[in-house]
């Protein structure tokens, strides 16, 4: 499966587009309402086939519910029914059942086999009406699902899902693998000792972010001057967010265009967030490892994550020697047993990368000499 996003033409014609998302969330916030009420009166869980029969009676009678077509009704029962799913299977975890959405903030419908066609070119026919879209590529496969979405500035954009059918597969043999550690002052140390300082974003924009913020709530309710003033906010945070999504994936092909392996260490990024709170939001780990993973799987190439509760930090990389005990202040320490003195973040990248190896299919390469360097692995390290 493929995802392509693609822009539509601004146009008065986009109106209609938006109503029909805006019936969306009403239909949403419905089928909520119900699964409450059903609830609360028999101490049961609505199940989607009751629920999507009931609103198709509904829909009848109701003609601003008739601009979402029957698919895309489906979809939002769907979506509800996997929502209370995982609320009843992990509620003890802190997992809530999803809630009321404001109209105005829904985000997107769904459409699956019917409800639109692609006319060539950059035409779209959305039910009765054609729309123009930015053809930034072609669309590769048999499109699966089509979804119109909303962003917060009132742009649309269509969300394809296409079915490639090519498949990569994984290397048997690489040749080269790589242990990071990730950190807060450097966002990647690898195990060869470079590193990869992040630009905080962010950080960079704080001041016009909190300007912005500022003029947005001198402005009076309602008013067109406020209207605007959130949309410029809103633009802010959309550059700092477009650039640092830019950044991750020029990030994860030069990575992946290095190294046929590459191991990391699994990180509680709530727990994390916790004690840095925006910072961890700005590094954005979980974000980068989600591209790193597509990107290496369009290449061929192997991801392994280890568990992090493995001590990466307190095992000495050269003799395996492992402390009781190190605190988070101290950023390189002295091996009791082989007297060699390790720098935390590189030296956790190397039992990382050690740890990589032992589990990657690595062919005749030699394993054990994977603990000190690792990087080219089809001669031995020293």
């Amino acid at each position: 499966m493929k995802t392509l996003k693609f822009k539509l033409y601004s146009h008065q014609r986009n109106k209609y587009l938006k109503r029909t998302i805006n019936a969306a969330g009403v239909i949403y916030n419905h089928c909520i309402a119900l699964h409450k009420r059903y609830y609360r009166m028999w101490g049961k869980h609505l199940h989607c086939a009751k629920l999507q029969s009931h609103i198709a009676k509904l829909r009848k009678r109701r003609p601003f519910w008739q601009l979402v077509g029957s698919q895309a009704i489906q979809d939002i029962c769907q979506r509800i029914e996997k929502a209370y799913q995982l609320f009843f299977k992990h509620h003890q975890k802190g997992v809530r059942p999803p809630g009321f959405k404001k109209v105005k903030k829904y985000k997107s419908f769904t459409l699956k086999q019917a409800g639109y066609k692609f006319l060539g070119g950059n035409r779209i026919k959305i039910g009765n009406r054609v729309y123009q879209y930015w053809n930034s590529r072609e669309i590769p496969g048999k499109v699966k699902t089509l979804t119109i979405k909303r962003t917060p500035l009132g742009e649309l954009f269509l969300v394809v899902v296409v079915d490639s059918g090519n498949e990569l597969a994984i290397k048997s043999e690489p040749s080269s693998i790589a242990g990071f550690d990730f950190g807060l002052k450097t966002f990647l140390t690898c195990s060869d000792g470079s590193t990869i300082e992040s630009p905080q974003f962010l950080k960079q924009s704080l001041k016009a972010i909190k300007k912005a913020s500022q003029q947005l709530s001198r402005k009076q309710i309602g008013s067109n001057n406020r209207e605007q003033s959130r949309k410029h906010l809103i633009r802010k945070y959309e550059d700092v967010t477009n650039r640092r999504t830019d950044w991750f994936w020029k990030l994860a092909h030069n990575l992946t265009d290095r190294f046929d392996v590459l191991c990391f260490e699994t990180l509680n990024l709530k727990g994390m967030q916790r004690l840095w709170g925006r910072k961890i939001s700005d590094l954005a780990f979980g974000e980068f490892l989600l591209i790193l993973e597509w990107v290496a799987a369009k290449k061929g190439k192997q991801i392994i994550f280890i568990n992090h509760w493995y001590p990466s930090s307190k095992t000495c990389s050269h003799c395996g020697h492992v402390l009781s005990s190190l605190d988070l202040s101290v950023r390189a320490w002295r091996c009791p047993s082989c007297q060699s003195v390790n720098r935390r973040d590189e030296n956790a990248a190397k039992n990382i990368c050690a740890v990589g190896a032992s589990t990657a299919k690595l062919g005749n390469v030699r394993r054990a000499n994977a603990r000190n360097c690792c990087l080219s692995l089809e001669s031995p390290c020293l």
